[in-house]
């Protein structure tokens, strides 16, 4: 009779233990699931930012591709390049030194690259920004138009986009725009490097929503 209840007690006493270990195994299975859940989600959503990438690259090289092929003519010439998507027109075709009005050969030149511009931009919602260099020379004495590079290279891009209007592009879509002797595409070391820091770029950008940031149009929403 002892025996009977000794083993009646020693089984009331093993049962929670399997209870136990049964919802420890429950919770380590679910633990599992989870994590399963959390890396196939992060899978998902590294799969489809790369997806978005992998667009934006070929959308980006379509853009260039198209654009290189409305430069075509004025490219075959050498008379320009083109290199990451940007317009390279060298500075002393354009402008004597330490100038800011046109040559005759580069007002010819600008009047090329005009009709494949607009070409371009009836096809692409984009603008188009004109950016002016220099080299690491000071401006020389005795010119009182220029109180540094950074205005020699304002005014010349300024010029050529006046110019690039005038000659028909659309005055909404294209700006100037100013870097001096910065950004030079190599040192400075002699004149020949020189005369290749002198130029004028023209690169296209993405254009900004023309509704967003409309504070009066905003508030008659709010309305």
């Amino acid at each position: 009779m002892d025996e009977l209840q000794d083993a009646s007690h020693d089984g009331a006493q093993s049962t929670p233990v399997w209870a136990i270990f049964s919802d420890l195994m429950a919770a380590l299975v679910g633990i599992f699931v989870l994590l399963l859940v959390w890396v196939i989600g992060i899978q998902l959503e590294l799969s489809q930012s790369l997806e978005q990438e992998r667009a934006k690259l070929q959308a980006e090289q379509q853009r260039r591709q198209a654009l290189e092929e409305a430069l075509a003519d004025p490219l075959a010439s050498g008379r320009i390049s083109f290199q990451n998507g940007r317009i390279g027109i060298n500075g002393s075709v354009l402008f004597a030194l330490n100038a800011d009005r046109l040559q005759p050969e580069g007002r010819a030149l600008l009047e090329s690259l005009v009709e494949p511009l607009r070409t371009y931009l009836a096809q692409h919602d984009e603008l188009l920004m004109v950016s002016g260099f220099t080299d690491d020379l000071p401006i020389q004495q005795g010119n009182p138009r220029y109180a540094d590079n950074w205005g020699l290279s304002a005014q010349r891009a300024l010029t050529v986009t006046r110019t690039l209007i005038d000659q028909g592009l659309p005055e909404a879509r294209i700006f100037a725009a100013a870097f001096g002797d910065n950004q030079p595409v190599t040192p400075n070391t002699d004149s020949a490097a020189r005369a290749k820091n002198r130029r004028v770029e023209i690169t296209t950008v993405p254009r900004a929503d023309a509704t967003a940031g409309e504070p009066e149009q905003a508030g008659k929403r709010d309305e």
